[in-house]
């Protein structure tokens, strides 16, 4: 019998040698390079350059504001502390977006749950500026409720993705419970502008999670019933809202801030060439959208607000193909919440929205809230990396949005759950 081996081809190759251990350093580098969105990172770090030029206008005004007649600010003093602040946040910015999606999920969990902590203690150890108790000192003076923002939103979907895998969960009365938690938390403070923020976020991110239009009646009752408690039981905003449709005085803030913002005209006064900006309270943060109209006219600010467009339209086409539910549904929760917060601001300044003591984001000065939104920023491009050599077979967003809204209506999961989970 003949005992001769039958002919395998490839046999006598030798293997393929496969690395062991972990990558080095630079083949990470290289890898985030190509799986992240390097024109979101572009049009960030744009906005954050502008800011940092707004900063720089508008530190004038509050270092004049705030000098004493034994402590006289430099003129640019608020502008040397951003540019440090923003050194440190865009190391944290760069940081985070390095993390793996997985990886993002668990920061932003454990951010929520430790943040919502501190907010129970707020009313207790809180510090008290401007008759508001909303920061704490912990060798850092900062706001729990502005790092909970991105922690809230990559929560909220983590929690909402459950019901593609059982929808027997009752995934909407538990993101419910939460964000009526943290808004009885923020109004202890008191908080209105961030509670209506975390409010809006939740709803899109519900409204885009497949669960039923018709089961959110009875929730958005509960929330018009609730803003309008608080207008006869919160006083500040009492006063800001009849202030807003009562038209206000000269001497109101946000008069000022139109005035400001309006005096410029369409190319502006030029670089310190601003003068109503020297009477503006919180010029270099609030009201910082005024300043840039003064002294860089409309046309800068119109720059302003095609550039965040850009960036909120720039996460949504990147997640139109996106098959994972938990990643598209908290990329959009932080663009909303970056897009949100920006659109009351500039509403603000223009008189079109009451006061809500809300900053610019990635442009007005601020210490540990520009690192809290350059960490929301940071996990918004770690959750929308992904392999540019894999190809997607669902349409993502735009299946959700489209070909689901029918199914939602009717209680049924998406054909872009059926893809996922079956």
């Amino acid at each position: 019998m003949s005992t001769m081996q039958p002919y395998v081809p490839g046999a006598k190759r030798k293997p393929a040698h496969i690395p062991s251990g972990k990558m080095s350093r630079w083949s990470e580098v290289k890898i985030w390079w190509r799986e992240i969105d390097r024109v979101l990172l572009g049009l960030v770090l744009l906005v954050m350059t502008l800011g940092t030029i707004a900063v720089a206008a508008a530190s004038p005004a509050s270092a004049d504001r705030l000098s004493t007649s034994s402590t006289t600010l430099d003129p640019l003093y608020f502008f040397y502390r951003h540019i440090v602040w923003q050194v440190l946040a865009l190391g944290v910015l760069l940081g985070v977006s390095m993390l793996s999606r997985e990886n993002a999920r668990r920061l932003g969990v454990v951010l929520a749950a430790g943040m919502i902590g501190l907010l129970f203690l707020v009313p207790f150890i809180g510090v008290e500026i401007n008759g508001a108790r909303r920061w704490i000192n912990l060798g850092m003076q900062f706001q729990p409720s502005e790092f909970l923002k991105p922690g809230f939103a990559i929560t909220m979907a983590w929690i909402l993705s459950w019901r593609m895998r059982d929808p027997n969960l009752p995934v909407l009365l538990i993101a419910t419970s939460l964000v009526v938690l943290i808004a009885a938390l923020m109004m202890l403070q008191p908080n209105f502008g961030g509670t209506i923020l975390f409010g809006g976020v939740w709803f899109v991110m519900v409204i885009l999670s497949g669960v039923p239009v018709k089961r959110l009646g009875a929730v958005i009752g509960g929330g018009i019933a609730g803003i309008t408690a608080t207008y006869f039981l919160y006083d500040n905003a009492r006063h800001r809202i009849d202030a807003f449709f009562g038209g206000g005085t000269a001497f109101d803030q946000v008069d000022l801030a139109s005035r400001t913002l309006l005096a410029g005209g369409w190319t502006g006064a030029g670089y310190g060439l601003g003068i109503r900006k020297m009477s503006l309270p919180e010029a270099h943060t609030d009201y910082i959208f005024s300043v840039i109209g003064e002294e860089f006219g409309l046309i800068a600010c119109a720059l302003i607000v095609l550039l965040y467009l850009a960036i909120v339209v720039r996460v949504l086409m990147r997640l139109v193909d996106e098959d994972d539910l938990f990643a598209l549904l908290a990329g959009t929760g932080l663009v909303s919440l970056l897009g949100g917060q920006a659109f009351i601001n500039m509403l603000v300044n223009l008189q079109l929205f009451p006061s809500k003591g809300m900053t610019l984001p990635l442009v007005s000065y601020g210490g540990s809230s520009t690192i809290a939104v350059c960490l929301a920023v940071g996990l918004l491009i770690a959750i929308t990396r992904r392999n540019p050599y894999l190809k997607r077979t669902t349409r993502g967003l735009g299946d959700l949005i489209g070909f689901g809204q029918a199914d939602r209506m009717n209680d049924k999961p998406s054909p872009l759950s059926r893809d996922i989970y079956q």
